[in-house]
């Protein structure tokens, strides 16, 4: 804690006065008397304001500036960012910065300037008189965790109540001192999900009228909010994005968010803002396709695929190869690109012909061939980091298959990827209870087969100690997120119970921690995490 300037001044007089020594000179004019030209200041959530002031005597220099509460204490809910020089000598502009913290105050500072006595090193502090510095008025549904605000309001305040037709609205986000926000701007929006959107808590598609910058991800029309409804933990999705962007053989990784989310007035609790999967050149980077491109190379790609239990996509069919959990033999396999209204029969008998003749010679007898094997047909390094996101996680969802994504390039090999949907079952036991000794995995779409290749699972086990270091950081990464989400946390579950998802799992709760506190919830979740890291190696 600094001491007052009558402090040091006095403490100066008594040394000055037992040893009989004099001050050495320093004629550099100092500053004597600071005035500030506003006594209150409004503040709003993330952001900055503006405070001029003067200092009296026109020539004097400072080496610091710093804001002081009575007793000397800086406050930590804003910041002086910057102090900004006027035209004119001894005006300035200080700009006092919001921290963040999702917190409301008002408190009285004063601006202190402090010199030092270039003969003795000696510091030296005036202050301005007090000043009044609060946060903005909350609008109405406001929500202060320290997460950013994402704030929906439709036309007419009509609901959103299906998955198919879009409301138009308006969204803007109130940023952090970290995250910037979003001024209004015009968008619509609609349901979305399978089992998610019949609960309380319901997912939304977000569609802007023109691509806009969210959070430092890049430009898009498209933006999910995901509800994160049956996690009381809040951080499934959020970790398990985390885990594979760690992937360097998978292509894109969607880039994800923690928000409050208000619609129309009312704070609807904590959801995941996150990149929706889509064909773009930031996103899914593969070839655009036309109803054009119908033979020869432009057939070959490209082609954004879905494997999903649910057989909700229009365009889908059942490839008799592979093993399913859920309904036995077979892969239900889905076109989400080219959009059904532009897909031809052409490209669609291509990429089905495509899909079987991999399958065919996967499960054929020369499958480790490879020049003629699998290896011609498929990109390994993407499918191996692909299942380890997957086994890490404990997520049982690529044997269902359900959001299990694959895609094709113009020329190219079918590739696994993006991740997507990490919040039934995973880290579980409940859903699992085969990982707390074994894999979850092991047999799942065409792993089965892929395994019995030595070479495919000797480069598999490689590649899992080659990224041990990395997974094994993600524990404290969850300490992050817990921290991050605690306050989001209270009020969410103050307001929805995870453990209605019972009501569509036969009366059971699904991942086995609904009824738990948000701590003990975290505390499980990375037990189990750090159980995967010891059981999968004994296991490759």
């Amino acid at each position: 804690m600094k001491k007052s300037l009558r402090a040091i001044l006095w403490a100066a007089l008594v040394c000055a006065a037992c040893t009989g020594k004099e001050e050495p000179v320093d004629n550099t004019p100092v500053v004597r008397t600071v005035r500030v030209e506003a006594s209150d200041l409004e503040i709003p959530p993330g952001g900055n304001v503006t405070l001029p002031f003067v200092v009296e005597d026109k020539d004097a220099t400072f080496q610091e500036v710093k804001l002081l509460q009575d007793g000397g204490r800086e406050p930590d809910e804003f910041s002086l960012r910057e102090i900004v020089r006027g035209a004119e000598r001894g005006v300035y502009q200080a700009v006092i910065q919001d921290a963040g913290k999702g917190k409301n105050y008002d408190l009285n500072v004063r601006l202190a300037i402090i010199q030092r006595n270039a003969s003795t090193g000696n510091e030296y502090v005036v202050q301005s008189s007090a000043f009044r510095v609060f946060s903005e008025a909350d609008p109405p549904g406001t929500v202060r965790t320290g997460l950013p605000v994402v704030y929906v309001d439709t036309q007419g305040s009509k609901p959103v109540t299906s998955k198919e037709t879009y409301v138009k609205a308006s969204l803007k986000i109130r940023g952090t001192e970290e995250l910037e926000g979003l001024d209004a701007t015009s968008c619509e929006i609609r349901g979305r999900g399978n089992t998610t959107w019949y609960w309380p808590k319901k997912p939304y598609l977000i569609k802007l009228d023109e691509k806009q910058h969210i959070f430092g991800m890049h430009k898009h029309k498209r933006w999910v909010l995901l509800a994160n409804f049956m996690d009381r933990t809040l951080m499934r999705n959020l970790v398990s994005m985390k885990v594979a962007s760690m992937m360097s053989n998978l292509a894109w990784t969607p880039g994800c968010q923690p928000v409050e989310l208000v619609l129309n007035g009312k704070h609807m609790g904590s959801y995941l803002l996150i990149e929706q999967v889509r064909v773009d050149n930031h996103r899914v980077a593969i070839t655009e396709m036309t109803p054009q491109d119908n033979v020869g190379d432009a057939v070959t790609g490209g082609y954004l695929l879905e494997l999903d239990f649910h057989y909700d996509n229009e365009v889908q069919w059942t490839d008799p190869h592979g093993h399913n959990n859920q309904w036995g033999n077979g892969i239900p396999f889905g076109v989400k690109y080219p959009d059904p209204d532009d897909l031809t029969p052409q490209q669609l008998t291509y990429i089905k012909g495509y899909i079987s003749e991999t399958a065919n010679v996967l499960y054929g007898n020369n499958f480790k061939d490879p020049e003629k094997g699998y290896a011609k047909y498929i990109d390994i390094d993407s499918f191996i980091d692909y299942w380890i996101v997957f086994e890490v996680m404990g997520n049982h969802e690529l044997g269902n298959p359900g959001s299990v994504f694959m895609h094709k390039d113009r020329g190219g090999k079918l590739v696994a990827g993006p991740c997507w949907d990490f919040d039934w079952g995973v880290l579980s036991y409940n859903t699992s209870p085969q990982a707390r000794t074994g894999l979850i995995n092991h047999s799942a779409i065409w792993y089965g087969r892929l395994r019995q290749d030595p070479a495919f699972e000797a480069k598999l086990k490689a590649r899992f100690n080659e990224l041990l270091p990395k997974l094994q950081t993600i524990p404290d990464y969850m300490d992050e997120c817990e921290r991050l989400l605690t306050e989001s946390a209270k009020l969410n579950f103050a307001m929805w119970n995870p453990a209605e998802d019972a009501s569509q799992n036969g009366g059971n709760i699904i991942n086995g921690d609904e009824r738990m506190s948000f701590h003990d919830a975290v505390a499980r979740l990375k037990s189990i995490y750090k159980d995967r890291l010891q059981v999968i190696p004994t296991k490759l």
